[in-house]
């Protein structure tokens, strides 16, 4: 009978988020598979675990997965951790969780901290919908795209960022969205110098741009979603018309700019040159 592959999250800085079912599967697994056996280590030894570590990170993800599943189907069930936060979210597991799907051993998740879904829902922005878009490429054209597609977005984007760039990336995303686009800042979440800061871009770039502490540790931005382009004309001339039924075009125009947010001289000139106009000014 294989054992189960446990994926389990781990505090994003204040240890005592760590949850009663993560501890008992952490002291119950044969092998703890973590990104950093270093770091990993040190945060069981203050629980008063010594758990045999496996190292499982970007360079030898191929390889580990092959063995931790070799050790699952012989019966040991093995705890995936990364150094902080769920396992996956911009770090490796993906390979060893689609590898025993594979192979019929059991996957079993052990929620627990979040550093995208905490600042997500610190942020004050909407989050029925949202896209976690991780870490940016760093530079060049590559990073210019993607800066670009986010600012275009229609649902809230949550971003990691390193500490070097986050004013670049202030900069840039208040340049491609525009100065009043609503944003939230989170830094050292849970930590002893936590920040979570809400404002338009350009006061978030100001923020950052004159403490230069805000510029450190680990840092998540979460960016509002990009305005609605609201209706289309034809949209806004088959309303018009029906106000043009009961008032003069004018008043028809007034009335159609506050519900479209158009200007009310475009709605103006569009009701008039559509030739329905049926009353005077």
């Amino acid at each position: 009978m294989s054992g189960t592959l446990f994926i389990v999250s781990l505090p994003i800085g204040h240890p005592d988020d760590l949850s009663a079912r993560a501890r008992s599967v952490l002291e119950s697994v044969a092998l703890v598979a973590a990104e950093d056996t270093r770091t990993s280590g040190r945060f069981l030894d203050t629980l008063g675990l010594r758990k045999t570590l496996l190292s499982y990170h970007d360079h030898n993800e191929q390889a580990r997965s092959e063995q931790l599943l070799t050790r699952l189907q012989q019966g040991e069930d093995v705890a995936l951790v990364s150094d902080a936060g769920t396992p996956l979210i911009s770090d490796p597991g993906y390979r060893i969780v689609r590898a025993c799907h594979e192979a019929g051993v059991r996957v079993s998740p052990v929620p627990g901290a979040s550093a995208a879904l905490a600042a997500l829902v610190a942020s004050g922005l909407p989050s029925d919908r949202f896209c976690f878009e991780g870490f940016l490429p760093a530079r060049g054209k590559a990073r210019a795209d993607q800066v670009a597609r986010v600012a275009a977005s229609d649902c809230t984007s949550i971003l990691y960022e390193a500490p070097g760039r986050i004013a670049d990336l202030l900069d840039r995303l208040e340049q491609a969205a525009g100065p009043h686009r609503e944003a939230t800042l989170c830094r050292e979440l849970t930590k002893h110098f936590e920040t979570v800061r809400h404002g338009t871009l350009a006061a978030l770039r100001a923020f950052v741009g004159a403490d230069a502490n805000q510029q450190r540790g680990e840092i998540v931005l979460v960016l509002a979603p990009a305005a609605s382009e609201g209706p289309g004309d034809e949209q806004l001339l088959a309303l018009g018309r029906l106000l043009l039924s009961e008032l003069p075009v004018s008043r028809a125009a007034r009335l159609l700019a506050a519900w479209s947010g158009r200007k009310r001289n475009d709605c103006y000139r569009l009701l008039e040159n559509a030739g329905d106009g049926e009353s005077g000014n």
